[in-house]
């Protein structure tokens, strides 16, 4: 849900207007919102290449997931892998466009934990993984994009670590 969204619906359920401090929340937001879009389409633009570097890395540092027995042995259990890269790169622009980890939170940290230990997936090579995707993502841009991004990725991290 979106700043705005959370902000109209919690004075709604108070019977209030919004707040001065929620009116410049707001503001802010919409402000953000054509540097947040520009970050997001720069994402999408750049996944495969983003992703191509993240796995590149991860299995350097972890060459055991890609030998004979591993959890990313073959080109189907990699590509499952490199599926699952893209599906947290987008999260991380769900939560860019947004400007908020709630999206994050139920679609993507709920439940991972339990989900990757049922399937056998060594939770902190995933965490590694994520720092891998998060080093390659910011190879491609600015200071002001990293410092955008960063805290999505980190929240992520933080979430698989619990």
């Amino acid at each position: 849900m979106s700043l705005v969204s959370q902000i109209i619906l919690e004075a709604d359920n108070e019977l209030r207007y919004p707040s001065i401090g929620e009116l410049q929340s707001i503001r802010d937001y919409l402000i953000t919102g054509e540097k947040r879009i520009k970050v997001s389409s720069k994402l999408r633009d750049k996944e495969q290449t983003i992703i191509q570097k993240a796995s590149k890395t991860i299995f350097q540092i972890h060459p055991e997931y890609i030998a004979p027995g591993g959890n990313a042995e073959g080109a189907s259990k990699r590509s499952l892998c490199l599926r699952d890269y893209g599906w947290y790169l987008r999260l991380i622009t769900y939560g860019i466009l947004a400007n908020d980890k709630t999206s994050i939170e139920k679609i993507g940290i709920i439940g991972v934990r339990e989900m990757y230990n049922s399937l056998g997936v060594p939770i902190l090579g995933m965490i590694d993984a994520i720092e891998c995707l998060k080093e390659a993502t910011i190879d491609i841009l600015n200071n002001d994009e990293i410092e955008l991004i960063c805290p999505y990725f980190d929240f992520i991290i933080q979430g698989m670590s619990q």
